[in-house]
């Protein structure tokens, strides 16, 4: 058996990282920018519906809208003052 230097803080077994939830980026993104869904919704126009499946893990966002939430987290004023443009 290897030893650890903290024997109370052993690696991960699978079945600890299946526990393990990891939190949505669209989640991270909106609250960083200190938005409620309602607001994160209106503000980039996504589906409330939408964005509550991704943040509650009931589905993921596709590569299109990954590349959306990549640029919103970079340039989150850039893209709400285009979207306001229109």
């Amino acid at each position: 058996m290897k030893r650890t230097a903290d024997p109370d803080n052993g690696p991960l077994t699978d079945s600890d990282l299946k526990r393990m939830k990891r939190t949505p980026r669209a989640k991270i993104i909106r609250r960083a920018l200190k938005l409620s869904q309602e607001e994160f919704a209106a503000r980039y126009q996504i589906s409330i519906g939408t964005l509550r499946d991704w943040e509650q893990n009931r589905s993921e966002p596709d590569k299109a809208a990954q590349a959306y939430l990549k640029v919103i987290a970079c340039e989150p004023e850039m893209v709400r003052k285009a979207l306001k443009a229109n």
